[in-house]
């Protein structure tokens, strides 16, 4: 499917996935680790870890030898994902924990603050929300993607407009 969200979820989606990530973002870095913690099986959790090494969103580091023996580390590709599970997070606590439930907060080093999680614009850093944000036809639309977009979108001339590379960059 032409579809971020869908090539997103296609690594990311499964439930197992994105508690693994957590894991490795609170510090968890070895294979009986995350089975203690998480109480996953050993086959699912191999598959996981398998399938995010696969993918470059972690990598096995060798931390013994005799036997060999690995840890899991973020990568690049895998830090980015840290918005997307603060976010996450962020909802969990607003919609589905009572506050006094909250099981984790975090802490702004820069500031010393305790902070949430805040969407904002990359051009002018204003909030970003439902009510000031629409899609527009990327560079990478098919024909076919956007014909389909804009028969089921109560407001069609959304994806009128075609943004390019170019506006992209900027």
């Amino acid at each position: 499917m032409p579809c971020s969200i869908a090539q997103s979820l296609n690594v990311v989606g499964e439930w197992w996935t994105l508690l693994i990530l957590r894991d490795v973002f609170y510090g968890v870095r070895r294979f009986e680790a995350f089975h203690d913690h998480l109480g996953i099986s050993r086959k699912v959790l191999a598959d996981r870890l398998r399938r995010l090494t696969d993918e470059k969103v972690l990598k096995k580091v060798p931390y013994q030898n005799n036997p060999t023996r690995f840890e899991y580390r973020l990568t690049r590709k895998g830090l980015d994902l840290l918005p997307i599970l603060l976010s996450l997070m962020n909802w969990g606590d607003r919609w589905q924990t009572k506050p006094e439930q909250t099981p984790v907060v975090f802490l702004h080093t820069d500031c010393n603050h305790l902070t949430t999680p805040k969407l904002v614009c990359s051009h002018c850093n204003g909030s970003l929300d439902a009510g000031n944000i629409e899609p527009q036809r990327g560079p990478g639309a098919s024909e076919r993607e956007i014909l389909r977009l804009q028969q089921a979108s109560i407001n069609p001339d959304l994806f009128a407009k075609q943004v390019t590379k170019t506006q992209l960059r900027k």
